[in-house]
């Protein structure tokens, strides 16, 4: 557990140092995949399906707020729609701004939930969204997510009605008007996953508030339990033909991700938990008191070491500081010893240390 919280606060660190680098690539890859996706399922008008214009509008959405990520894969959508047939752009576009509305009078800062609900959809794990939401917004994201499955419900409706709508004629508007009406207001699924996520997101915001230990974790596993269980409820009633398998696989990794979410969230340690109590002139309180599970991350020192000098060095220093330099030439004893070759020729006499030398031998040793 010590590795993974100093892992977190490692992570923490680097992300507030390089914010100005990080987030803007963060915008980009999240513009880029939702709009190569929006091309990928739909693709009917040739202009905007190609790799160099999802890659510009990308690289101006990493500059700009969330909200124009939300912007211009709605924009994309309604394009596509519009090659496809008139009457799917203005449903579509009404649609848009009914949702538009709702989105922006509850809850404006969750822009970025009508993107990755779609994307969660895609990837099998759309029940993660309710249980994340719940656990980081408020009762209000309810309609952020529920607008992100109308959007993704709409997408695959006409990406899996698009031979009808190019076979009917252009004297069959109003047909064609009616069918992508009832295609929306028919569809009893995403009804059923509409409401199944509402009261997931709901149900999970108000047990994590309570004040018990670890609310998070019976938040997380109460949610899952009731979006399984009003799915399930949802098929019986209407028949809408959920896998099972797949609800029950989908919903594990779902709570898998928001508990990784919870441990970058709301890490706390119940262990240490205090109850304080004082009062006021008018009032008393009653506080619960939950230390954060912290950990400081260890620095690395780099130690210096000098390596020691060479013998020679050290011995041409002490002579400088006695006074006297031995001479160096290059022709004599120490060239030659220094440089490798023998000494050619007669060597030079010893002779005995006269009482001249003794007396200049022991004042160097004084010196």
């Amino acid at each position: 557990m010590t590795n993974l919280l100093e892992m977190k606060e490692l992570i923490k660190r680097i992300y507030s140092k390089q914010e100005v680098f990080i987030l803007p690539v963060l915008k980009f890859l999240l513009a880029f995949i939702a709009l190569l996706s929006v091309n990928r399922q739909l693709g009917y008008m040739t202009k905007i399906n190609s790799l160099p214009i999802v890659l510009i509008v990308s690289l101006l959405c990493s500059f700009l707020p969330l909200g124009f990520t939300v912007f211009f894969a709605g924009l994309f959508i309604l394009l596509h729609f519009y090659a496809l047939g008139l009457e799917v752009a203005l449903v579509g576009f009404c649609l848009f701004l009914v949702m538009a509305l709702l989105f922006f009078r509850f809850s404006p800062r969750d822009a970025i939930v009508v993107v990755l609900t779609p994307l969660s959809f895609g990837l099998r794990i759309p029940y993660v969204m309710p249980l994340a939401m719940g656990l980081t917004g408020t009762p209000a994201s309810a309609i952020s997510v529920g607008c992100g499955v109308v959007v993704y419900y709409l997408t695959r409706f006409i990406s899996l009605n698009a031979n009808a709508f190019r076979a009917a004629d252009e004297g069959e508007a109003a047909a064609r008007l009616r069918m992508v009406i009832d295609g929306i207001l028919n569809n009893r699924e995403m009804m059923v996953i509409i409401a199944a996520f509402a009261f997931t997101v709901i149900a999970v915001y108000i047990i994590r508030r309570l004040s018990i230990d670890h609310s998070w974790t019976i938040a997380m596993i109460a949610g899952t339990i009731l979006n399984i269980v009003i799915l399930l409820m949802g098929d019986l009633m209407y028949d809408i033909n959920i896998s099972i398998a797949a609800l029950l696989l989908g919903s594990l990794v779902s709570l898998g991700v928001a508990a990784v979410l919870q441990f970058f969230v709301f890490s706390v340690d119940y262990s240490r938990t205090e109850k304080v109590q004082f009062e006021d002139d008018e009032y008393y309180y009653y506080v619960k008191a939950v230390p954060k599970m912290t950990v400081a991350v260890p620095e690395k020192t780099v130690k210096r070491i000098n390596t020691p000098a060479h013998t020679g060095h050290m011995e041409s220093g002490s002579s400088r500081a006695g006074g006297r330099q031995p001479s160096r030439n290059g022709s004599g004893r120490g060239g030659a010893a220094r440089s490798g070759v023998p000494r050619v020729g007669r060597q030079a006499p010893s002779r005995t240390l006269s009482t001249q030398d003794h007396e200049n031998y022991e004042d160097y040793e004084e010196i």
